[in-house]
């Protein structure tokens, strides 16, 4: 199987052009690829594939075989693939995913696409509809039970659900043992502990990606993220939307005013239009490296 590496600031996947190659089951080759000493080492699986209403679609896998509707960053990346390979020779086009199909607006340097505006639709907070178990139509500051300690967060759904929780808001971090949190430094914050806590937490059916946030000033905000059936991740762009819109509704950040969401793999510009719910998302796209692997599982 060709396979190309690539990395939107830092979430790295693995893409197999599926305009020249068939992959037969994909959820089992995500794993196989994801593996960081096995395989070639990646947080899942990008099949880039012909589509009848879009430029091309990309289809998702998680490091553990499960599947996805989208990826911000993922889909920068994809954007990048198929301009830099001539598949879609366009800086305006469009990429079919499960959450609907999303507009792009590429920057070419040198002949290769080094930027990627996407237009990541509607921002959704029902609560029902992300969906998150609430007791209330918005889960804005929503209260939520681990460990026996109280919690706040507040849900959004960018195509695929998310809770994004406010350091400040939430001594309970430390107090459920999950770091040492003052709301000023989130390298403490023991996330494989607290991620899988609220991923698979009964008041989230379809399970949950999670943001922890600490605010730094009024268009600004830190990120950590633990992404469902990935684990923690270098960068999350539906999560930095989320994250983003979550700081507006909670006056955390000025409205109107487009938020860079700092992540350990680099920083993102989210803009949200409150009056159309239109979400955009900016950021770069890397191709890190090309290869060949063989999927044969060898004899023992």
């Amino acid at each position: 199987m060709k396979f190309t590496k690539m990395h939107g600031c830092g979430n790295d996947y693995v893409y197999v052009n599926c305009f020249e190659e068939k992959v037969f089951e994909p959820s089992e080759v995500s794993i196989k690829v994801s593996d960081r000493h096995k395989g070639i080492g990646s947080d899942g699986l990008i099949l880039v594939k012909p589509s009848k209403v879009a430029d091309c679609e990309m289809d998702i896998y998680n490091a553990d075989g499960s599947q996805a509707k989208m990826c911000g960053n993922g889909i920068r990346c994809v954007a990048k693939f198929v301009y830099d390979k001539g598949i879609v020779p366009k800086t305006h086009m469009t990429i079919d995913t499960q959450s609907g199909v999303k507009t792009l607006d590429l920057t070419i340097v040198g002949g290769k696409c080094k930027k990627v505006r996407v237009n990541m639709g509607k921002a959704e907070i029902v609560a029902s509809k992300v969906p998150v178990i609430a007791d209330t139509e918005l889960a804005v500051g929503a209260p939520i039970t681990v460990k026996d300690q109280a919690f706040t967060y507040t849900a959004v759904s960018m195509g695929n659900p998310h809770a994004v929780v406010f350091t400040d808001e939430n001594p309970a971090l430390a107090n459920a043992g999950y770091g040492s949190m003052t709301g000023e430094d989130l390298s403490t914050l023991k996330i494989e502990e607290i991620g899988p806590d609220f991923e698979f937490h009964p008041n989230f059916p379809d399970r949950i990606n999670t943001e922890f946030i600490h605010v730094l000033d009024s268009n600004t905000i830190e990120m950590r993220v633990w992404e469902r059936g990935s684990g923690e991740t270098m960068a999350c762009g539906t999560g930095a939307c989320a994250a983003a819109v979550a700081s507006i509704l909670n006056r955390k950040v000025e409205r109107g005013k487009p938020v860079t969401v700092k992540l350990l793999g680099g920083d993102l510009v989210i803009e949200w239009d409150e009056k159309e719910n239109t979400v955009y998302m900016t950021g770069p796209a890397t191709t890190v490296f090309e290869g060949e692997l063989d999927l044969v599982q060898p004899l023992l």
